[in-house]
């Protein structure tokens, strides 16, 4: 018997951002997966390798993946603040080239409240998404990483700790 064909959905309210006093930069993504939506927080999937990587740039142990406190640790104790692009959207599963009847997060109003002063994009969806909906009013031309994601299994972790580490380094506080 065939399998039934998932059909995209809408969905939100997305995440609230993750951002504290000395937050400087702002990393976004593009829209929460439906592991991520479940959990309750950014990134997940175990097999993400955010947390792996954002660990390993900051000196920190690799948080267990159950372990929302030290994740948001290792994120607000180095001044990185966390969110996505997009508040609502219509998406097929976690799949970021399905994406649809956008409605941006108010990303502007958190780079002002806050004072963030670089701003940089986890993956090609997110910066276009990003460039096309938010970058005019925050002012801020953001920087495209290397997604995380699993399906992005072009680039293992090395390579994304060196991109990563290269375009973040001039943000986080020295080791």
């Amino acid at each position: 018997m065939p399998r039934p064909v998932a059909e995209p959905q809408a969905v939100g309210p997305g995440l609230p951002p993750l951002c504290g006093p000395g937050c400087r930069v702002l990393i976004l993504g593009s829209f929460p997966s439906p592991k991520s939506r479940a959990q309750g927080f950014y990134y997940g999937h175990p097999q993400n390798r955010f947390w792996p990587l954002m660990a390993a740039l900051t000196g920190n142990p690799t948080p267990a993946w159950q372990d929302i406190a030290a994740k948001r640790a290792i994120l607000l104790q180095n001044g990185v603040a966390l969110w996505d692009t997009i508040a609502r959207c219509t998406i097929l599963g976690a799949s970021d080239a399905s994406i649809r009847d956008v409605v941006p997060n108010k990303v502007p109003d958190l780079v002002q409240q806050w004072g963030i002063e670089a701003v940089f994009c986890n993956g090609a969806a997110s910066g276009r998404l990003y460039a096309r909906y938010l970058q005019a009013e925050t002012g801020i031309a953001a920087g495209v990483l290397p997604s995380t994601s699993p399906a992005n299994a072009a680039w293992g972790l090395p390579r994304l700790e060196q991109a990563w580490g290269q375009a973040l380094a001039p943000w986080l506080p020295t080791r």
